[in-house]
């Protein structure tokens, strides 16, 4: 109680209290700053250190607030490492303008916040987030992929950045920076249900289709939930599964005991002529050498990674994925396409294909202020007139309280 009513430090105090404190942590590791827990803890020594060597003293609240200034020039990561709260925030975005916007998790669009972070600031946070990917940020290297390290133990998911040097961009000389924070623990079936993306029968509906090894993709458009979803549903695996995951980046977290995550690379821009890329469908085919239980792709983007999908969940490894589309018709639609274009597969085989190789489709979309199961659909296993036959078992707004049973027989029937 006392510390609340000890005086605070002026400005000019606090000032020279975070200097000090920098200069003590100069020469720490480049893997302490990429260690928040650690890299707060010695930030708080170092700033008890230099109170005591200029004999002040402050309340607690100051105290957090100068190890707070000096974890974010230490790391590099400056006005983005307030910022960096998964529980509050999917998204961040700095524009080429200097402004500065954030996606709460709650809301559809993103809000613009009152700072304005100075373009030194800005291109010292890009050229910090850069070398965290062991990468420049450079004229030379001007699109870089990178990524935020997950630490559990202080409730933080990680997060994936994607960052472009300014002589790409239409602005006023800054970086564009775009940050997608991972939620920091693992989601449950329990959470859509609160968070009222469908109600409790079709959530337990669909963990149970999981646990008899249906074939599931998720449908949506960007923001909309998809990988969120599968994070819960995978709760339906069994515990002694082997899982094989493919994802670019790694966003679903499993308390499974047997999981490999295998995570495509692109070479940096720089690299591109030195080193090849590995895509998704490349994972795909070591996934399948790897003897996986359960095969969880985290979204398919061109028509090879389709199809090579396909072709292993025909070989009989139940899986979930996801797609880009708005609807169960889009979707199809969108493979037919990609498939068509990647590997000049004509658009009835894909779509055979597709019917022995899906058995369920789900649709996520914005409804009423919350992200919602639009719909839930179910493969036929034949085509009628040349199209996937979509029969409905949900569909938001019907009044449902469960999903219709599946006539198909699944793999684990």
């Amino acid at each position: 109680m006392w510390q609340s009513l000890v005086a605070g430090l002026n400005d000019e105090q606090q000032r020279r209290v975070v200097n000090s404190a920098i200069q003590t942590l100069r020469d720490i590791s480049g893997d302490l700053t990429r260690d928040r827990r650690k890299l707060r803890a010695r930030a708080r020594q170092a700033v008890l250190q230099a109170l005591g060597n200029l004999g002040w003293t402050t309340n607690d609240a100051q105290i957090a607030a100068l190890v707070d200034e000096v974890v974010s020039r230490v790391s590099g990561l400056g006005f983005l490492d307030g910022l960096l709260r998964p529980d509050q925030y999917s998204e961040i975005m700095l524009n080429p303008d200097g402004s500065l916007f954030v996606q709460r998790r709650e809301k559809r669009y993103p809000d613009m916040l009152d700072y304005r972070p100075s373009l030194e600031e800005a291109l010292r946070v890009a050229e910090a987030l850069a070398g965290m990917a062991g990468q420049q940020f450079s004229v030379a290297n001007p699109t870089i992929n990178a990524r935020i390290p997950r630490q559990e133990d202080i409730g933080f998911g990680g997060a994936r950045v994607k960052i472009l040097h300014p002589i790409l961009l239409v602005g006023s000389g800054y970086p564009s920076i775009t940050v997608r924070l991972f939620y920091p623990r693992r989601i449950t079936p329990q959470d859509l249900i609160d968070w009222e993306v469908a109600p409790e029968g079709v959530i337990k509906g669909l963990v149970e289709l999981v646990g008899r090894k249906a074939r599931i993709m998720a449908i949506g458009g960007t923001n909309m939930g998809k990988t969120t979803t599968l994070s819960a549903l995978c709760d339906g695996i069994p515990r002694d599964a082997r899982i094989v995951k493919v994802e670019d980046p790694e966003e679903i977290f499993l308390d499974h005991p047997n999981v490999t995550t295998i995570e495509p690379f692109s070479p940096s821009w720089a690299e591109r002529r030195s080193k090849q890329a590995y895509h998704i469908s490349d994972a795909l085919a070591d996934a399948l050498r790897m003897r996986p239980d359960w095969l969880i792709v985290g979204e398919v983007r061109r028509g090879v990674d389709v199809m090579n999908l396909l072709r292993a969940q025909l070989s009989g490894h139940p899986g979930l994925t996801s797609i880009h589309a708005y609807g169960a018709k889009a979707a199809v639609q969108t493979m037919e396409e990609l498939v068509y274009q990647d590997l000049g597969i004509g658009r009835s085989g894909t779509k055979g294909t597709l019917t022995l190789a899906v058995d369920v489709m789900l649709y996520l979309d914005w409804k009423d202020g919350k992200r919602r199961i639009m719909g839930v659909w179910e493969l036929g296993e034949t085509m009628k007139g040349g199209d996937v036959r979509l029969r409905t078992l949900y569909e938001y707004g019907a009044q449902q309280t469960a999903l219709e049973p599946v006539q198909r027989r699944l793999l684990g029937d």
